[in-house]
């Protein structure tokens, strides 16, 4: 049966300058498939048709937070796979992409990623792809380029590297084997997301600190400088340059770092950068009153970065945005007496797109069209599936995320849908909400006018590969 969703609004695709940020719309789908984008119809549906009123609606191609740490296996405490993707479900977010690092055993090979597959593939409740990654311990085993070659060709979406690490399952890379992963992804054509911190900085800064007894949420910041940024992104220029390896950076929080990405694209470099809504919300005088709640590596910066930052993401030196979800166990991990040992990361998957659409759109900083670039079509081109996701067109799969852009609400950690439920964003109004979530043509979250939710059971969710170039 086709389904048409009428009464709606949709961005225009490529919108002209001055033109609707919305356009009223009908969207006719056929299996997981749209099939047409259509004028308004008011006729009756026909037999075969089912026909469902979106009242008016903002409809949105459903998001895609390309950076999320969900645990699974291994780190179970913290996240996992269900808990996670229905999370993301209620957020409007119908692909996520996981992180390799941040489960047992880590995905640098092809083993590990087969088992990682049987764990997850029954508990998710929207799509999915993995990172693959490249590690010192990795690096240890003399068959690790073969490792590499096998992940890559079993479709992760990318390849993931820490120049700063605190993970001993998952350690960072020194300037060799930095050098060697980017050739050998070049050589294989997949591009790589780099976390960007100087180690050396950052390791001898906290080492004297603590050595002073240093122990506030603003010294853990001072041992995490927007040097360290620069100084790590800096040297990814230089390597981009020397490799031509597809360089992508994660997590940026430093104004300055965005500057050497904007001008290594300058250069005409295949380079690229993310945020993070942490980072275009808070600054180190929040990490001061709320403590470890907002704790993150990169941490928080000043205003001007933040500034910066928003100016990234509204004028195209921030390609992506996603979230860098990673819940610790709370509050056992969050409150260990200490900000050095208290865990770092925050969930967040199911506040990117409407923290987007209220502080970045509806407060005038970013258009309703650069939201979804950032979020949708911009991450679904670089995971190598630009091609059937991230887009509202025919022929696309049918993932969509509804926003009821008359509602608002107040964020609760007790109202979201992930494991451990806390948020540095406890108790900010939004403006518009997320009320219905679909992945390929399948209502997976619709909340109703009553409140009530509903959710499609876990194992709906399909894992996608990346498409050959």
């Amino acid at each position: 049966m086709r389904t048409r969703l009428h009464n709606l609004r949709i961005v225009p695709d490529g919108p002209e300058v001055g033109g609707p940020d919305t356009i009223p719309a009908d969207l006719l789908i056929e299996g997981e498939r749209i099939v047409a984008v259509a004028p308004p119809d008011q006729r009756p549906a026909e037999a075969d048709e089912l026909r469902l009123d979106m009242e008016g609606q903002l409809v949105l191609p459903g998001a895609i937070d390309g950076h999320v740490h969900f645990d699974d296996p291994g780190f179970t405490h913290r996240e996992n796979f269900e808990t996670g993707t229905r999370a993301a479900a209620a957020g409007g977010v119908t692909c996520v992409v996981d992180m390799p690092c941040t489960s047992l055993p880590p995905v640098t090979s092809g083993a590990n990623l087969r088992e990682k597959l049987a764990v997850i593939a029954p508990k998710a409740r929207v799509d999915y792809m993995l990172w693959g990654g490249v590690s010192a311990n990795a690096m240890e085993e003399p068959d690790w380029v073969a490792h590499l070659e096998e992940v890559v060709s079993e479709g992760v979406a990318a390849i993931k590297l820490y120049m700063l690490s605190g993970m001993e399952t998952f350690r960072d890379l020194d300037a060799q084997g930095l050098e060697q992963a980017l050739r050998e992804t070049r050589r294989l054509g997949i591009p790589v997301g780099v976390h960007a911190e100087d180690r050396n900085l950052v390791l001898e800064i906290t080492r004297r600190l603590i050595e002073e007894g240093r122990n506030e949420p603003l010294d853990y910041a001072a041992s995490r400088p927007a040097a360290g940024e620069v100084s790590a992104v800096s040297t990814l220029r230089t390597l981009c340059r020397r490799t031509g390896a597809r360089i992508h950076v994660v997590h940026v929080g430093a104004g300055e770092a965005l500057d050497v990405i904007a001008e290594a694209r300058g250069e005409g470099l295949p380079m690229s950068g993310e945020t993070c809504p942490q980072y275009l919300e808070f600054t180190e005088e929040d990490l001061q009153s709320q403590g470890a709640l907002l704790k993150t590596a990169p941490v928080v910066k000043t205003e001007e970065d933040r500034e910066r930052l928003w100016q990234g993401v509204a004028n195209g030196d921030i390609q992506h945005v996603a979230t860098d979800h990673a819940a610790g166990e709370w509050p056992a991990e969050k409150r260990t007496g200490s900000i050095w040992t208290d865990y770092g990361g925050v969930p967040g998957v199911e506040l990117l797109l409407p923290y987007l659409y209220s502080e970045g759109y509806r407060r005038g900083r970013i258009s309703l069209a650069r939201m979804v670039e950032v979020v949708c079509a911009a991450p679904a081109s670089f995971f190598g599936i630009g091609g059937r996701k991230g887009r509202i067109a025919p022929g696309f799969d049918a993932d969509l995320a509804v926003i009821d852009e008359t509602d608002g609400w107040t964020v609760r950690a007790g109202d979201l849908h992930n494991l451990n439920r806390y948020t540095p964003l406890e108790g900010r109004r939004l403006a518009g909400r997320v009320t219905a979530t679909f992945v390929r043509g399948v209502r997976v979250y619709h909340r109703d006018a009553a409140g009530e939710e509903f959710l499609e059971p876990a194992g709906f969710g399909r894992r996608i590969r990346r498409e050959p170039a």
